[in-house]
């Protein structure tokens, strides 16, 4: 049965009119295809990052985690660059012009002590002595504590054992009463000696949150595929589990010296850590501690600012470590 020419020309005009959509939706599509590839290229790009390199970019989100780092690096300015700031000796300086300290002005912007001393002195040579208590008794705990942790949570067995209850002693023994007798019986006032005896008194957290790390990444698959290819149990432990392990360590290790700062500062406040020949935060708060009675606030308060900003910076610090290196982290 034949068709009517009027519809046939109808059938082939609907005929065009589709194949032109569809021309039309073809030109669409490849006028998209870069912007859809640039997407790709991007998600893939995003994939390809290193777990320290996605926990540096959420850590660059972390706004207060920023603020810490101001703070902290301006204190370390501040310790390093003391004897440029301030050239001259707090101990020695032009004595009080009245009795029992001078308010702050302008000669003297934070004010001075009974004995005369200028305190914007004491906090700014202050800071090089509680800092490097703080930074360098932490890296030697960290460093103690990374070894106990990967030989005992590698190993396992009777080291692993002897390990832990050795951390068990430490974690059992009155901590603030040894560091005290030790500071009294070995440190002498020295920086070197608080350093090392607080280094080597506070590292056992660090030890067993390495081992913990340990005991849940030597059976994984690529712990098992290292093994397969034939390579050793040192390169193993320090090489492949270690770097996925330090996560809770840095964390730790940014708290442990928040510890150690106000530690030093307590020891020295109680006349057990630095001598009075030299001035740390501590004890520049052990000279003020009859400031609050005689109204003279400015004897601790510039001091006990100054430890109070550094440990919150550095805990700042720390939670944004925290969140950063978290792997469940989304944002």
């Amino acid at each position: 049965m034949g068709m009517d020419p009027r519809e046939r020309q109808e059938l082939v005009a609907d005929t065009i009119e589709h194949r032109g959509d569809h021309f039309d939706q073809l030109e669409t599509l490849e006028m998209f295809a870069p912007a859809v590839q640039e997407t790709n290229d991007n998600e893939v790009a995003l994939k390809s990052l290193s777990q320290w390199q996605l926990a540096r970019r959420r850590f660059l989100r972390h706004h207060l985690a920023l603020a810490g780092v101001f703070v902290f690096a301006l204190m370390v300015f501040v310790a390093v660059m003391g004897p440029v700031l301030v050239p001259f000796s707090p101990l020695h300086f032009p004595g009080a012009t009245k009795p029992g300290g001078d308010p702050p002005s302008l000669t003297h912007i934070f004010g001075t002590d009974r004995d005369g001393r200028d305190v914007f002195a004491m906090v700014i040579n202050g800071a090089r002595i509680s800092m490097v208590v703080g930074v360098f008794s932490t890296l030697i705990a960290g460093f103690i504590g990374v070894i106990v942790g990967t030989v005992s949570g590698y190993m396992g067995g009777k080291t692993d054992n002897i390990l832990m209850r050795l951390v068990d002693v430490l974690f059992a023994i009155p901590f603030l009463f040894v560091i005290l007798v030790a500071a009294r019986f070995f440190g002498h006032g020295d920086v070197n000696s608080l350093v090392v005896i607080f280094g080597f008194l506070s590292w056992a957290l660090i030890a067993r949150l390495v081992r913990a790390s340990f005991l849940s990444l030597r059976e994984a698959d690529f712990v098992d595929a290292a093994r397969a290819v034939g390579v050793g149990p040192t390169r193993i432990a320090f090489r492949h589990i270690l770097p996925n392990a330090l996560g809770p360590v840095i964390v730790a290790m940014t708290l442990l010296m928040a510890g150690n700062i106000v530690l030093e500062s307590f020891v020295s406040f109680l006349n057990f850590g630095i001598s009075e020949t030299q001035v740390s935060w501590g004890n520049a708060l052990a000279n003020a501690q009859n400031a609050l009675s005689l109204g003279n606030w400015w004897w601790a308060f510039f001091p006990g600012g100054a430890i109070a900003l550094t440990v919150i910076a550095i805990n700042f610090i720390g939670d944004g470590m925290r969140d950063a290196l978290d792997p469940r982290t989304k944002n």
